[in-house]
């Protein structure tokens, strides 16, 4: 469960910027807020901006830090530049470090990460813990200079600490080196972060799953849910082990040699384990009702490929929305209305809000333009949030506003009360 995110001095958010699930003390929806010790976290945090005001970079600042957590150790090499993205509309942030923090429940345990990067260098790195309810630290970094409390971990931290490039992570490091505590912390990110992803890679999420039946039953259950039409879907997945040698003749002779070097790489880099490559294949096949000529009905068969693209949508979604519900986890989605009908968009929105279909305390955050969903019907305040850009000087904010006991919140937002809106001149017509 995510209690709260902030970054700085990245993109076009020169300051520092804080989006926090953690619920105020409001009295209306509050059965569908998250418990856990004595906080309580909000299911849904929406985002609202004009183009261009930032919104979406809040989305690239949530990717680009867990990617770099999860992936930085396997893809970074030591001479590598870090690939942050610092403001850069003035004449010192340049330079300057960017921040990254995670604030977060993992199995009942409260954690704090952090780091702070420039293009070159991890300038600090932190981790913290709430094993008793009270904070410790795991550990803390100032450049190559670490800090380890005194216990029986001590020396095995300061050991793997010597491993670590200065463009590297300590916590990714001393997870590959399983040393139990950043292995607890970094387990929230690799199994608990869910990004969206096009449906150019369902049929990747679909084999890389084929073996989970509940989440192909989910799958399918979201079809039938929305209304699209389908009442049935299969999916027949081929994944089989490449032989190399097999190929000689059937692909270009370029493309076999790097295949053979690829493998005998991978050998080199860890001789005790067998090395594969597979091969997978995918295809979705949807089924609609027809009406034959003699008045009878019969079930039709469709490509899924040749659905629409608010159902393909849907379907690219469903995968990571299923494993966030199932597994407590995040589901992160920038635009989440586009290709969507309204309805449907509330469809997923819906899943997140309700405790019956929410049992295991996962959330959403999403950027939407659709001011259909400003409503106290539907949200909070506290869920609200509007990503602003300062035309003068090209910094971005993001902010919750105060909202009204008697405010038409769609009505107030149209009209510019809450900022984050076209300043535009309407020609008569």
């Amino acid at each position: 469960m995510l209690l709260e995110f902030i970054f700085e001095n990245y993109r076009s958010f020169r300051d520092e910027t804080v989006l926090s699930l953690e619920a105020e003390g409001l009295s209306n929806h509050r059965d569908i807020l998250l418990e856990e010790g004595n906080k309580k976290a909000l299911p849904v945090a929406a985002i609202y901006g004009k183009n261009g005001g930032g919104k979406s970079n809040v989305i690239r600042a949530l990717w680009f830090s867990a990617q770099f957590i999860k992936n930085a150790q396997r893809l970074q090499s030591d001479k590598a530049p870090i690939p942050v993205h610092p403001f850069l509309l003035n004449d010192y942030s340049t330079n300057a470090p960017s921040k990254f923090e995670y604030t977060f429940f993992h199995e009942g345990t409260k954690y704090i990460y952090g780091f702070v990067a420039t293009r070159s260098a991890i300038a600090q790195e932190y981790l913290y813990h709430y094993p008793k309810k009270q904070k410790a630290v795991i550990f803390k970094r100032t450049h190559q200079k670490y800090y380890f409390p005194q216990n029986t971990a001590k020396s095995k931290k300061a050991a793997i600490s010597e491993l670590v490039p200065a463009n590297q992570l300590f916590l990714a490091i001393a997870s590959a080196m399983n040393e139990p505590t950043c292995m607890a912390a970094m387990t929230w990110f690799r199994e608990k972060l869910f990004f969206s992803r096009d449906f150019s890679d369902f049929s990747a999420q679909i084999i890389d799953n084929y073996e989970d039946k509940d989440l192909l039953k989910a799958i399918v259950s979201y079809a039938k849910s929305a209304d699209l039409g389908i009442e049935d879907m299969t999916f027949d997945v081929k994944n089989q082990e490449l032989d190399i040698e097999n190929l000689s003749g059937h692909v270009p002779d370029e493309l076999l040699a790097a295949l053979s070097n690829f493998m005998e790489t991978l050998k080199r880099g860890d001789s005790t384990s067998e090395t594969t490559l597979r091969y997978g294949e995918m295809r979705a096949t949807s089924y609609h009702r027809g009406t034959n000529k003699n008045g009878t009905s019969e079930l039709y068969c469709l490509d899924l490929s040749d659905e629409s693209d608010g159902t393909r949508k849907l379907m690219a979604f469903a995968p990571a929305i299923e494993k966030a519900l199932a597994n407590g986890g995040i589901f992160v989605v920038d635009e989440l209305e586009k290709e969507l009908h309204p309805l449907l968009a509330k469809f997923i929105i819906s899943k997140f809000q309700s405790p019956r279909t929410n049992a295991n305390h996962a959330q959403l955050i999403f950027t939407t333009h659709n001011t259909e969903f400003l409503s106290k019907n539907l949200f909070r305040k506290d869920q609200l949030y509007f990503a602003d850009k300062d035309n003068e000087n090209g910094v971005s904010e993001l902010y919750n506003v105060n909202i009204g006991t008697h405010d038409n919140v769609r009505k107030s937002y149209l009209l510019g009360k809450y900022g984050a809106i076209p300043n535009l001149t309407m020609e008569e017509f």
